[in-house]
């Protein structure tokens, strides 16, 4: 992944871009907003708000935030050569971009996209949880009933977000609605993962960012928080975080769980970058679910790739910001936090993210804070 860009730095405006109309509501777009402003500052560039998505730039006068991975179509649209123009990647197919490459088809036969590389789900077996990825209804039969033998699964839509368009099954009949909905002919529309299901779940967050030269990277673990409806959603993650690639978290004071969790995102991400060598990305995140299935048997494996924005981004750009401003600094611990409790007190050196009263999420807050490392 590049490091530098021939553009100019000064005359550049940062934007947060949703392709194709695609823009985040209320507190998300809120949230990507506060990230671009701070990455204007860190970067030496004005901040430009909300880009239009309909309009053709030359090279060299951006900087794109997306809220989604950009195909290499998008990317030329708006000017963009290399990981040094956006903070999040582009890929050559859009389904790179998601979930659907963690796992391999159900045989050789099987009806994939163009582009599609079962050398690389090959590659990745073993740092991923038992699982396909299907794109017609009998191969989403097939597979369920595979991997039903060992206990329940999750079955994912690729292209939703945030942990939404997951079901878990645990008999072959409970499928028949989601194929019914599907609509008729033997095509599911955009394909979908079919996953070994995990209980008392932790998950980790393994990644890298490059900004201006700067390379830093982090692991650390999401935490959960309950929403207005009494459900368990996201509610943020602490990183700790060491300038370098993610080699560099080697040498960090590990535990076994996050040492093998390093281990599986670093063997994810040399082989994407490998098999599909047409992606680059200032931003890649590898979530990796740690956890015992029906039968008490634990896994650890990368649940899927994050090249864009994500909901660690603002603690990795106040990182990044640490590790510029005190070049002598090692580690830098940070952590967002999300709470839809508003009795719930806010530490004093917390910078606010978002505060209000989101159309759809109800009240929320969100903060980050950072500490020059883990213990101070």
């Amino acid at each position: 992944m590049a490091e530098s860009s021939p553009h100019s730095r000064d005359a550049r405006r940062v934007l947060v871009y949703a392709p194709m109309g695609q823009a985040p509501g209320g507190h998300e777009l809120a949230t990507h907003l506060w990230v671009a402003e701070r990455l204007a500052g860190l970067l030496g560039m004005s901040y430009g708000g909300i880009g239009r998505d309909t309009e053709r730039r030359p090279q060299g006068e951006r900087y794109v935030v997306p809220y989604r991975t950009l195909n290499a179509r998008e990317a030329r649209r708006f000017g963009i050569a290399g990981p040094a123009d956006l903070f999040g990647g582009v890929v050559n197919e859009d389904f790179v971009g998601t979930k659907l490459i963690t796992h391999g088809l159900v045989h050789p036969g099987s009806v994939a996209p163009p582009g599609w590389s079962e050398r690389f789900a090959e590659r990745i077996a073993d740092v991923v949880l038992p699982g396909y990825s299907v794109f017609t209804a009998s191969d989403l039969r097939i597979a369920a009933a595979q991997l039903l033998r060992d206990g329940s699964v999750r079955i994912k839509s690729p292209w939703d977000m945030g942990g939404l368009g997951q079901r878990v099954v645990s008999t072959a009949a409970e499928l028949e609605p989601l194929i019914e909905a599907a609509g008729p002919g033997p095509w599911l529309d955009g394909g979908y993962v079919v996953e070994r299901n995990l209980q008392d779940v932790a998950t980790m967050s393994v990644g890298q960012v490059v900004l201006e030269g700067i390379r830093a990277s982090y692991v650390g673990r999401q935490r959960l928080t309950r929403n207005h409806d009494g459900l368990w959603v996201y509610g943020g993650t602490d990183l700790l975080c060491v300038p370098g690639g993610l080699e560099a978290l080697r040498q960090l004071p590990l535990t076994g769980d996050q040492r093998l969790a390093v281990e599986q995102a670093r063997c994810y991400h040399d082989e994407a970058l490998q098999c599909f060598p047409a992606i680059y990305a200032s931003r890649a995140n590898y979530d990796v679910a740690q956890g015992r299935d029906a039968a008490g048997r634990w896994y650890s494996g990368v649940l899927e790739q994050s090249w864009r924005i994500g909901g660690a981004s603002a603690a990795e750009v106040e990182a990044v910001g640490a590790l510029q401003a005190y070049p002598s600094r090692r580690t830098v611990w940070a952590a967002t936090r999300e709470s839809y409790d508003p009795r719930e007190p806010v530490p004093p050196d917390a910078k606010i993210v978002y505060h209000g009263d989101d159309a759809q999420a109800g009240f929320l807050i969100k903060y980050v804070r950072t500490k020059r490392s883990a213990g101070t």
